[in-house]
């Protein structure tokens, strides 16, 4: 029996019914919308609307839904309000939490003369908000940091950071990767300038779409990276100032669109405090066993409090990499190990360069897989 405990690199299975949309589609008609003067263009071009409805609803953005901008990634987006809006002499606070989505564009625009600091975690991945206010210059444009950390499942101080971006009156940018689906996410109430999103991790929607929600104000200062045709001005040559027109050039993946509406109606339908609580429920039973593990670190936060449903785990003088082909080779089990894509949180954490073995869980999960994850792992640590 397959057991699947890699949601945190994205969901499986998907929300019902994604797939049979995205195939509906391609069969019926993937009618480019803004282009097609047709009953099926409009067609397409009415749910790819509603879809941003559904977004703005999610993140508790109560502007206009054209804010919400799609994008073949979160990654895409992050690198789109990140080099699209700051510039030589400018300066941004991070945390040594973030994704390589975050560091790599920060790292291109530091060669560009861009400066930044990240506020130093702690060994558990908590982050205490007086760290970023003190990385606060002058010359700081924006505060951006993650909702929750890929690596072990610690959740930021979001609240914190943006009373901090409020007051000292600066941009706040959230990445969202992690969070987003499974906990309450208002833009609104954290006064979040640009919320960033992947549609296919705990969205529950396919791979290659995500996209971003910008304040109307913080996307006029917002340079686009790529420029093209939007089917809209077509007789100038200049980019739209308009929402969500601006951001969109070129023909967006509107079966991942398609895909990601079917997901946020489920979403919509089942509750994401629901879902948190089913993921969160089983996030628990695993640590439970984990800490009983002989010889392996639990990484992070010790319960689930202030936890998204990742756990990292640590096999001390064992290799990582062997535990987790073992684990798929001989039981089936799907774990990611390595480095996640964040190599600075791991040296926080304290598992830089061995890395972990992530364990995440999704929806489709049960606890009888965690039950038979952890009598694999027994097994193992106590030979």
């Amino acid at each position: 029996m397959a057991i699947y405990f890699d949601n945190g690199s994205t969901s499986f299975p998907k929300a019902p019914g994604v797939g049979e949309a995205v195939g509906e589609l391609i069969c019926r008609g993937a009618f480019n919308i803004n282009r097609g003067g047709y009953a099926g263009a409009y067609e397409v071009a009415g749910a790819v609307f509603e879809t941003r409805e559904l977004l703005t609803q999610l993140f508790g953005f109560d502007g206009d839904c054209k804010n919400a901008v799609f994008t073949p990634s979160v990654t895409y987006a992050l690198n789109t309000v990140l080099k699209g809006f700051l510039r030589p002499g400018d300066h941004i606070v991070t945390t040594s939490m973030e994704h390589n989505a975050v560091l790599r564009p920060l790292g291109q625009l530091a060669k560009a003369g861009v400066r930044f600091d990240a506020a130093q975690a702690e060994s558990d991945g908590t982050l205490d908000p007086e760290r970023i206010e003190a990385l606060i210059t002058p010359a700081t444009r924006a505060v951006v940091m993650t909702a929750a950390s890929n690596v072990c499942g610690t959740r930021l101080p979001l609240a914190a950071a943006a009373e901090i971006c409020t007051r000292r009156g600066i941009r706040f940018i959230v990445d969202s990767a992690q969070a987003a689906g499974l906990f309450p996410l208002s833009m609104d109430e954290l006064h979040i300038d640009a919320l960033t999103f992947t549609g296919h991790k705990s969205l529950l929607g396919p791979q290659g779409v995500g996209g971003m929600i910008l304040r109307p104000d913080f996307a006029q200062e917002i340079e686009p990276l790529i420029s093209g045709g939007t089917g809209s001005m077509s007789d100038s040559e200049e980019v739209p100032p308009f929402l969500p027109d601006r951001f969109e050039p070129g023909t967006l993946n509107l079966p991942g669109i398609i895909g990601l509406h079917t997901a946020l109606l489920f979403l919509q339908k089942t509750g994401i405090d629901t879902l948190r609580e089913h993921d969160l429920r089983l996030t628990a039973r695993f640590l439970e066993g984990a800490h009983k593990l002989p010889g392996v670190r639990v990484v992070g936060l010790p319960g689930t409090e202030g936890r998204a449903p990742i756990v990292s785990l640590d096999f001390g003088e064992r290799d990582n990499a062997a535990v987790s082909f073992a684990l798929d080779n001989e039981h089936g089990i799907m774990t990611r190990c390595g480095l996640h894509c964040a190599p600075r949180a791991h040296k926080s954490l304290g598992t830089f360069p061995q890395g972990t073995v992530r364990f995440s869980f999704g929806y489709g999960n049960t606890e009888d897989e965690v039950d038979e994850c952890l009598s694999v792992l027994r097994s193992m640590t106590e030979k």
